[in-house]
């Protein structure tokens, strides 16, 4: 008898295809409540569960869930409480290196959006108020020359950066914030002599636009709060492409609303797919529907392998990509 898969949310090909090669599947046809996905998982009728990021897996679920594994669909999985999953039995995977590129060009678009106002000036030609060349029509900024402060200095934040050089743009980093950590220019590799770290504070007080890609977790949870959003520029723009949390969003409402900062380019949110009230409405902001990874080969690529970590924990295998190791595994 083959195994049984549970996949909260479809996923494209060759995903599905491979999970039916394996065994049986059973794809829901609306995302889970907390709730669904707890009885599910508890019920012994599957193997390995295939979750989103939306998809809730926490110590209370865990304790009570009858299955081999989880496999998300994400390279993040701080939706899953991994600690609780290893001390039940359970595996968890993802699929790590797959959107580099892609998120980093979703950030190079929120910086470019940001500078020059491209939602604003949409919205003008389409609302039928484009009357001609004005010399003062939604004047922006500048992205050459400016300083790009990264937020984190991994796999997407160099990428960023990789990109951002092609434009110009002066580049600091702080590598582990708020903490520390030296970089040394064998470490830089291709960026040495063409980056600057400098400690997290500094870059906040000096970056023209700050840009974060950091993981989420109890150092970077309101990462950036009120008191750090004070102490950016007053013409400073913040870009998101990590994760949510790491930004005080009511906080970053305010200091928009108050011109505290004078933007932000967001592609995820603190409370997805619910936006702090006022946030919508503010002018100075590009808000993307968490579309960072969202291209054909690298959704296909995503699907494959959490197709390929979900067959592998189905059959008592260490998964290729595998979160968590349990004890003679």
């Amino acid at each position: 008898m083959g195994s049984s898969f549970l996949v909260t949310t479809a996923i494209p090909d060759p995903g599905l295809q491979l999970l039916s090669d394996a065994g049986t599947v059973t794809v829901l046809p609306s995302p889970p409540d907390y709730e669904t996905l707890a009885a599910l998982c508890a019920s012994g009728e599957y193997d390995v569960v295939l979750t989103q990021l939306r998809d809730v897996v926490d110590a209370p679920l865990l304790g009570s869930a009858r299955v081999k594994g989880v496999s998300n669909f994400a390279v993040g999985y701080n939706n899953i409480d991994v600690d609780a999953a290893t001390r039940h039995g359970i595996l968890v995977g993802n699929t790590p290196g797959v959107l580099t590129d892609a998120t980093a060009d979703i950030a190079m678009l929120l910086i470019l959006g940001t500078a020059r106002r491209v939602v604003e000036a949409d919205r003008l030609v389409r609302d039928g108020e484009f009357h001609g060349w004005e010399p003062e029509l939604l004047l922006g900024r500048d992205v050459s020359g400016a300083v790009l402060g990264l937020a984190g200095f991994g796999r997407i934040a160099r990428a960023t950066a990789r990109r951002a050089l092609g434009f110009g743009m002066e580049i600091l980093f702080a590598p582990r914030p708020p903490g520390h950590r030296l970089v040394s220019d064998e470490e830089l590799g291709e960026f040495a002599g063409k980056v600057r770290q400098v400690f997290w504070d500094e870059l906040v007080e000096r970056s023209d636009f700050l840009s974060l890609h950091v993981p989420l977790n109890e150092q970077t949870r309101h990462l950036v709060d009120r008191a750090v959003l004070e102490r950016m520029k007053p013409d400073a723009i913040l870009i998101n492409t990590a994760r949510g949390p790491v930004v005080d969003e009511a906080a970053l409402v305010e200091a928009l609303r108050d011109r505290v900062i004078a933007g932000a380019g967001l592609d995820v949110f603190e409370d997805e797919p619910r936006l702090a009230p006022g946030l919508a409405e503010l002018p100075n902001t590009v808000l993307l529907p968490h579309v960072g990874s969202a291209t054909v080969p690298v959704r296909s690529e995503m699907a494959r392998l959490s197709a390929l970590n979900a067959v592998a924990i189905a059959e008592g295998r260490t998964p290729p990509h595998a979160v968590n190791t349990l004890t003679g595994t």
